[in-house]
């Protein structure tokens, strides 16, 4: 039995600027709206130190910055934001369902948009040993690494935070970056007694039996040492879609894209999808808030079953 006070009008999976432009005009257009963001802290645009040709914004602003704008406007048009990971949809039926390891969303409408910083496994044993000591959320597996070694693959903001919530759980967490910095200057993750940093390292090959047992690293005089453990966090980012979590929901293109048509719609009655998760030719800022606000749009004209889709004009 659906529990309709709980109930969504719009559910989005993704806080970049398509996901939080879609909350903006849904939100604005009386929707009741949740944004699921896996991090405030992730994402290609979070990641952008330099921005000034984003219109009507003053630059120059970080990309972090720019994110925030966006978040605090949906929210103060009424939209929720949670900061929790999807691990899997329900896209099928009326009242379509996105998982996330904490509880359940239902939703009258998905709107897909995630972005594009997936990959396909590069490291050697990558793909071997997935779920049997590599994972890619800490969220998600951390506890069955209680009191064993482990390590996070990156520099990201996300990697640190990742490391430092495995730090609950893990005896020791190395965090393996490859640059000579980490893309964070300070957070309270790196102060964790069982947490240490390894700069310049590269993880050339995840090796086990049945499980990992352990990894081999290339330092910055590209000798090669071993660290024995027993699981593997990837945090690093590529170019591709993000769609792991659909679980082949959603039909895709040969690239591994969410195909939609001009209005944002995809084959699925009520679920939509903007931004770089799309495999727009143009990927900018501007061409993802364009997405978000289309998406938005039609949203709205499939939940109140409008002919044409109503234009968000200044009331």
């Amino acid at each position: 039995m659906t529990d309709t006070e709980n109930i969504y009008d719009v559910v989005i999976i993704g806080g970049g600027p398509g996901g939080l432009a879609a909350a903006q005009y849904a939100s604005r257009a009386k929707l009741r709206t949740v944004v699921l963001d896996k991090s405030a802290a992730a994402g290609a645009l979070a990641y952008t130190s330099h921005i000034e040709n984003y219109p009507g914004v003053m630059g120059p602003i970080s990309g972090k910055e720019l994110l925030d704008l966006f978040r605090r406007q949906a929210v103060g048009f009424g939209a929720e934001y949670v900061e929790a990971q999807v691990v899997g949809v329900k896209l099928d039926a009326e009242i379509k369902e996105v998982y996330t390891m904490d509880k359940g969303y239902q939703g009258k409408t998905v709107i897909v948009a995630t972005g594009s910083m997936g990959r396909k496994p590069t490291i050697k044993g990558e793909a071997e040993f997935l779920g049997r000591g590599v994972s890619y959320c800490a969220v998600c597996d951390a506890a069955f690494f209680k009191g064993k070694t482990v390590c996070v693959i990156g520099n990201s903001e996300e990697a640190v935070k990742e490391a430092g919530y495995l730090t609950r759980f893990a005896a020791m967490v190395y965090l393996i970056s490859p640059t000579p910095k980490l893309k964070v200057d300070s957070h309270p993750a790196l102060e964790s007694p069982n947490l240490k940093v390894l700069s310049e390292n590269t993880v050339v090959a995840i090796e086990g039996d049945e499980a990992v047992e352990k990894i081999r690293v290339s330092g910055p005089d590209k000798k090669e040492g071993e660290i024995p453990l027993q699981g593997v966090f990837v945090y690093i980012h590529g170019s591709r879609p993000i769609v792991d979590y659909l679980y082949g929901s959603i039909e895709l293109t040969e690239d591994e894209c969410i195909d939609i048509n001009r209005m944002m719609e995809t084959p699925l009655p009520g679920v939509f999808a903007a931004g770089d998760v799309t495999c727009t030719e143009v990927r900018q800022v501007v061409t993802a808030v364009a997405g978000g606000c289309v998406a938005a749009l039609s949203a709205e004209k499939y939940i109140h079953h409008r002919t044409r889709r109503r234009s968000d004009w200044g009331k």
